[in-house]
């Protein structure tokens, strides 16, 4: 069999598209390397990420663009004019979108990855145009793919419900934490605090600064816990869609002595960052899965959250959750973490726990059980 991947979101930059759905992609291109030796694949990824930049077997084929598609406005033209005529030629059995959508006149049957529909739920965070694209484009290519592949069960849910797929066709591939994400050793933990000037105590936060991860209502928390503690909170990320109020309200809170933004975090140091917070406190209203309290509770930090969305599945018992709008109760458990060394410990050795349940191996298994399944009408089951 001889399997089509749309790697386009696949980055290698320094910037805020260097995560979510890149990782995604890389993890699961990495782990399909090491689970199947007997299907071809041709990759297909944006102008600059080629063949050295993953290191997959000789039956991976990675076809990088002479433009720089990882830019929906030259992606968009790619997936639905562009890809048609390379499924065409290549002789591909089956194709994957892993993000949402595949061309609408397909040659070949389809299998897609919807991380989340948060264009459905919160249109208000998208731009107009984007908006538009991505409902129509993933409401035709849902109907028609042969495979949904889903990153948790809320979003296989809300594909049954919103979109109308028989619930038959949606599988859950759950993400998980990369190798790197583990306890550091003590000294190079030590090293990095002293390197960065960090306290011996801080609240962490990571993820794009838009409206659902809901930094406001950790703000008005964070205010509460700022006057009976000492401990800063640090904010790690980039900025993405409507940003600005997170800001007029760090100001209307008096908070910008003790709430730094600290920016997008590198990848190599991402786990030193989780390690030596006190605890990481994720209140998203709104989450296809959750990728930053499973890293954090893979480093051996204490997790407080929201109940939202898919976040359950991800903390389960091993973190505190809280309704994401109650800022009071967030508040409440932020300070009953930190004043609680021996609740801090049992959330460790609960988190790591939990981190281990979740595996990149086990993604990609179901991921080719899908293309296989997909694919065997038009090959006979071959």
């Amino acid at each position: 069999m001889h399997i089509a991947i749309n790697a386009h979101l696949l980055a290698h930059t320094r910037t805020f598209r260097r995560a979510g759905v890149s990782h995604y992609i890389e993890q699961l291109l990495l782990h399909l390397a090491r689970v199947d030796q007997n299907h071809t694949y041709r990759i297909y990824t944006t102008r600059g990420v080629g063949p050295e930049a993953l290191g997959l077997p000789p039956q991976f084929q990675v076809v990088p663009s002479r433009f720089p598609t990882i830019n929906p406005r030259v992606r968009i033209p790619w997936e639905q004019g562009v890809a048609p005529l390379m499924l065409r030629r290549s002789g591909a059995d089956v194709f994957h979108g892993t993000l949402n959508v595949a061309p609408l006149f397909c040659p070949v049957p389809t299998v897609i990855t919807i991380h989340d529909l948060a264009f459905i739920r919160f249109p208000r965070t998208f731009r107009a145009h984007n908006r538009t694209y991505l409902d129509l484009a993933t409401r035709t290519s849902a109907r028609r793919a042969a495979r949904i592949l889903t990153v948790s069960e809320h979003t296989r849910r809300e594909v049954i419900g919103l979109l109308g797929v028989p619930p038959e066709r949606v599988v859950v591939t759950y993400d998980a934490a990369r190798s790197h994400f583990r306890p550091p050793e003590p000294a190079v933990l030590e090293a990095f605090r002293v390197r960065r000037g960090l306290p011996e105590h801080y609240l962490l936060y990571v993820g794009t600064l838009e409206p659902r991860k809901n930094l406001t209502t950790l703000l008005e928390a964070y205010s509460q816990v700022a006057r009976v503690s000492q401990v800063p909170l640090m904010v790690g990320g980039g900025k993405g869609w409507l940003y600005r109020p997170v800001f007029e309200r760090l100001e209307a809170l008096g908070l910008r002595d003790r709430v730094h933004f600290v920016g997008y975090i590198e990848e190599e140091e991402l786990p030193l960052w989780y390690a030596a917070a006190t605890l990481f406190v994720f209140p998203s209203i709104y989450e296809g899965f959750g990728m930053p309290p499973l890293e954090a509770m893979a480093c051996g930090t204490p997790v407080v959250t929201s109940n939202a969305s898919s976040l359950p599945e991800v903390v389960g018992a091993a973190g505190l959750m809280v309704p994401p709008t109650d800022a009071d109760a967030l508040a409440a458990a932020l300070l009953r973490v930190l004043q609680d060394e021996s609740l801090r410990a049992d959330l460790r050795e609960r988190g790591l726990r939990q981190a281990q349940r979740f595996s990149w191996c086990t993604t990609a298994e179901r991921t080719l059980a899908a293309y296989e399944a997909a694919a065997a009408p038009a090959t006979g089951g071959k």
